[in-house]
């Protein structure tokens, strides 16, 4: 559903607002409340976009030995898809206009727009507009498809690639703007081999006042919700000291460049998800690949199943993030049905790690995830290797919770209603708070008889997870690894059903009625009383 339009959508008060933290000090309360409205409309400052340039001045943030590389002559042509749903006509026109302007024209066949079944009017009469002037200095560049019904982004990008006739398809959100060079790198690493999946390196543009930042070069991963997110360059890119060089990647953020044929043959995005979110990991997996040791310094790709992810620094592309979304006021129910598909058909053993970051049970789950009997045919047709190889070959940065046999949330007998929570962030004390299942309530149990609590921690370059400790008699939260080398006591007892006593001091975790606390209770430590905890989820036996 489309949220409400400009005009319609509810203002808050303006010191309540990020628009205006560093930007519109000097509007009146009349430019104030419409720039407000149109933010809150668009995710973006759309009334600061309709006042700025279409080809605006863009700096130059390429590593500089960008400048000196040399490309062949005859590279394959790119066809560029942009999708939008309720976009602002000006933020999409700088997105063709930048396009336009910063591709050489020998190489850029045609602009595709989708249209997800847009309700504001102005993607319509007023982009036709557009769209027919440009056409008339060079018939049939732009092509216009629009839904009848919203698909959502998936989708979306492959009617995009099904209208695109050149031999390369650029599949990008229509809130970005090309840098200069940008296309060059990209094609050059495809024609070096079809098998390449490129992503270009992302700036940020500031949704409040559209300012270019800066952003560090970086590979493209996952957490194991499936949340994509930005990672350190492997080690392999920073020993060849050149900033130039492709930079291997687990997966994509989104926006990326391929091949139309061989997308084609690997199956393109699985259209059987909804909205958003997933489609990057699961086609990173599908073209997961090995490094090997090459020729001199420069590394060999070994294409596996199906080919590579590469992130180019050469090719910049700055990208709005907004401050929320058009398809979905929550995003999370599709991210998470998607990632089950993921988990299902590519993730063999792992897939329950996928389950226990979203804290739902394996079995029973009560989440349609849809037919994936196609996808899984895909799986056999491409002759993959296991989810187990790409964790070790591919994104071997990623932790692996082979050893958790329990997960969920933790409750005490006593007071069924109150769960463990890891508490305020800022500090390492857990409570016990009304039970939302939510992130903060998350509980693992491991076969080393450790209690993580909190957010599963996904890379070996984010913070460690946090142990449940016996400190001094008291419940702390401590970092697992730091615990450990310290040899505190972070090892407890547990079975379903039954008492949670620390292996080395003897007492037991348990609620003690304090009517100073929020819930009336509080967490102790003490000599074990008869109290029981259960959780949520077994996946093997809790046998002390």
């Amino acid at each position: 559903e489309a949220p409400a339009k400009p005009e319609e959508a509810e203002t808050e008060p303006f010191t309540d607002s990020s628009l205006f933290a560093h930007w519109g000090q000097e509007l009146s309360p009349e430019g104030r409340r419409v720039a407000l409205k149109q933010f809150q409309y668009y995710g973006y400052n759309a009334y600061l976009s309709d006042r700025l340039p279409l080809d605006r001045p863009l700096p130059d943030l390429r590593p500089s030995g960008c400048r000196n590389l040399s490309f062949p002559d005859r590279l394959p042509e790119v066809s560029i898809v942009f999708i939008f749903v309720n976009e602002a006509l000006s933020v999409l026109l700088r997105s063709i206009h930048s396009a336009i302007e910063r591709t050489p024209s020998h190489l850029l066949k045609e602009i595709i727009l989708v249209d997800d079944n847009s309700s504001n009017e102005e993607l319509k009469e007023k982009l036709t507009e557009y769209v027919d002037k440009v056409n008339g200095q060079k018939p049939g560049f732009i092509k216009v498809v629009r839904h009848s019904k919203q698909e959502g982004l998936i989708r979306s990008r492959v009617s995009g690639w099904r209208v695109a006739t050149a031999p390369v398809v650029a599949l990008f959100d229509a809130h970005v703007e090309f840098n200069v060079g940008w296309a060059e790198p990209v094609l050059t690493r495809i024609k070096e081999n079809r098998k390449r999946i490129i992503s270009p390196s992302f700036d940020n543009i500031k949704y409040d006042n559209f300012e270019i930042e800066e952003y560090p070069l970086a590979a493209q991963g996952f957490d194991w919700e499936l949340w994509c997110r930005y990672l350190n360059p492997p080690k392999a890119w920073w020993k060849l000291e050149n900033s130039t060089a492709p930079i291997r990647s687990p997966a994509l953020i989104g926006c990326f460049i391929v091949d139309r044929q061989y997308f084609q043959e690997i199956g393109l995005l699985d259209e059987g998800m909804e909205v958003y979110g997933g489609e990057n990991v699961e086609l990173g997996i599908r073209v997961s690949r090995e490094l090997l040791k090459g020729l001199g310094s420069v590394p060999k790709w070994v294409w596996q199943c199906g080919g590579s992810v590469e992130v180019l620094p050469c090719s910049r592309i700055a990208h709005i993030e907004r401050a929320h979304k058009p398809y979905t006021e929550d995003l999370t129910a599709h991210v998470r049905r998607n990632a089950l598909r993921v988990a299902e058909v590519w993730m063999d053993e792992f897939k329950s790690h996928v389950y226990m970051a979203w804290n739902i049970p394996q079995e029973d789950s009560g989440i349609d995830i849809g037919d994936i009997t196609a996808r899984k045919a895909l799986r056999k047709q491409l002759q993959c290797k296991t989810f187990r190889w790409y964790l070790v070959s591919v994104y071997p940065e990623m932790r692996m919770y082979s050893d958790i046999i329990a997960y969920g949330v933790l409750q005490n007998s006593l007071k069924t209603d109150l769960c463990l929570d890891q508490g305020p962030d800022s500090e390492n004390v857990p409570i016990v708070y009304i039970c939302h299942g939510m992130t903060p309530q998350n509980v693992y149990y491991t076969s080393s008889q450790q209690i993580h609590v909190g957010i599963l921690s996904p890379t070996v370059d984010d913070d460690d997870n946090r142990c449940l400790v016996d400190v001094n008699s008291r419940p702390r939260l401590i970092e697992c690894s730091y615990a450990k080398a310290k040899r505190m006591k972070l090892h407890w007892q547990f079975s379903q059903g039954g008492p949670i006593q620390n292996r080395k001091s003897k007492r037991c975790l348990e609620l003690q009625e304090n009517s100073d606390m929020e819930f009336g209770f509080q967490l102790v430590l003490q000599k074990c009383s008869g109290q029981h905890w259960s959780i949520t989820n077994i996946l093997r036996s809790l046998a002390s």
